[in-house]
């Protein structure tokens, strides 16, 4: 985000094999991996409570907040967010780097807002990974 190269709009990645674009059904399945990490995270954090899936609790917002962090922390740390490495996906930065914190960060934020990832280029792109300059890519 802070490289003095725009946004590659159209990058030309693999049709297939490593670093080809992931498919829609895996992202999406890395997706429920990922939430269901955070509610677990959320169960455990808060002892078990099942308020964690109550509307009217005070700890309603907590699964969001597990999976944020979660998702943030294993994408900078490992390249990719439990979900996506379970299913053989991972993002890559198109500058040729390691994904940073506050890439991550914002990334994911935007993923969090959901309209984003629905607005997404040829390649499946989202406005997520056009702001942080990534893309969901097969890791074999």
């Amino acid at each position: 985000m802070s490289s003095n190269q725009p946004p590659a709009t159209d990058v030309q990645l693999p049709e297939r094999g490593p670093g080809s674009p992931g498919s829609w059904p895996r992202r999406i399945g890395a997706l429920l991996l990922d939430w269901l990490a955070g509610n677990l995270v959320a169960f455990i954090v808060t002892g078990g409570d099942s308020g964690v899936w109550d509307a009217q609790s005070d700890v309603f917002w907590l699964p969001l907040v597990c999976w944020y962090l979660l998702v943030v922390l294993s994408t900078t740390l490992a390249g990719g967010s439990l979900g996506q490495l379970m299913l053989g996906l991972r993002v890559a930065h198109l500058g040729g780097r390691r994904v940073n914190l506050l890439v991550a960060a914002v990334r994911t934020l935007m993923i969090a807002l959901v309209i984003p990832p629905l607005v997404f280029t040829r390649d499946g792109r989202g406005l997520h990974d056009l702001a942080s300059n990534t893309a969901v890519v097969n890791v074999r």
